[in-house]
């Protein structure tokens, strides 16, 4: 039995209504199946799919899928089930999902499939249950089927960033990054090891200094004088012998 996906709310109201933006260099180029009338708009197609999904600025040999490739020339698929073959793949899976946790993972996913960041952190909860109950098969199957992708994108048309306010574009941020990237990205979350996740206990920490309240005089000590020049003429020092021990049998 698994867990429905949560109720979440957004954070905002803009998702209600349509955005305007004036076009500039920064709006997204649309690929849709339907505007490919040759060999080289289907390729040029293909190759936008695979930015989306994988984010990579030069797609590797390896991790072509030629398979599916094929099927969507021959129109055999829709570009939507080429977007969930290419998230589906080993390398996908080793790319993002092996080197994330899931809640990275649902902030990746949203932003390659659905083309947004998530609303809140109720809706990366929710979706990371998701992951937990349905795998990251079921997680890519509920993106791709859900309402909100066949109303943006349909089957037709590659996904795409749909509102950009600020940062880069969704499809040039690589799932993999530094410690020092993460850290500064993530510093609200538990970081096993990290020396900051102790700051702000030492920082509460409240020291209060031991002051002496009595004044000890120590000008009129007088230490005395052990040394053995000073013994008395006649003194002798006797050393009393060591008593013998019965040898043991």
């Amino acid at each position: 039995m698994s867990i429905p996906l949560l109720t979440y709310k957004p954070s905002s109201q803009n998702q209600r209504v349509a955005g305007y933006e004036v076009p500039n260099e920064d709006t997204p180029y649309i690929y849709r199946l339907e505007d490919c009338v040759d060999e080289t708009d289907i390729q040029e197609l293909i190759w936008a799919a695979y930015r989306q999904v994988f984010s990579e600025h030069e797609i590797l040999k390896r991790f072509r899928q030629p398979g599916l490739e094929s099927q969507l020339k021959n129109r055999s698929i829709t570009v939507r089930d080429f977007i969930r073959g290419l998230a589906k793949t080993e390398a996908f899976y080793r790319l993002v999902v092996e080197t994330n946790s899931n809640y990275r993972v649902v902030e990746v996913c949203l932003k390659r499939i659905l083309g947004r960041a998530q609303y809140n952190k109720d809706e990366e909860i929710a979706w990371s249950i998701k992951i937990a109950t349905k795998g990251i098969g079921g997680f890519i199957d509920a993106l791709v089927d859900s309402e909100e992708y066949q109303t943006n994108f349909g089957d037709n048309t590659v996904p795409y960033q749909r509102r950009r306010y600020k940062d880069r574009p969704f499809n040039l941020v690589t799932p993999r990054y530094a410690g020092y990237w993460r850290d500064k990205q993530e510093d609200a979350r538990y970081k096993w090891g990290a020396v900051g996740n102790f700051l702000d206990m030492a920082r509460s920490l409240k020291i209060t200094p031991v002051t002496q309240t009595t004044k000890v005089d120590t000008a009129n000590i007088k230490i005395p004088d052990t040394t053995r020049d000073n013994k008395p003429e006649g003194t002798r020092v006797s050393i009393n012998p060591v008593a013998s021990f019965p040898a043991r049998k």
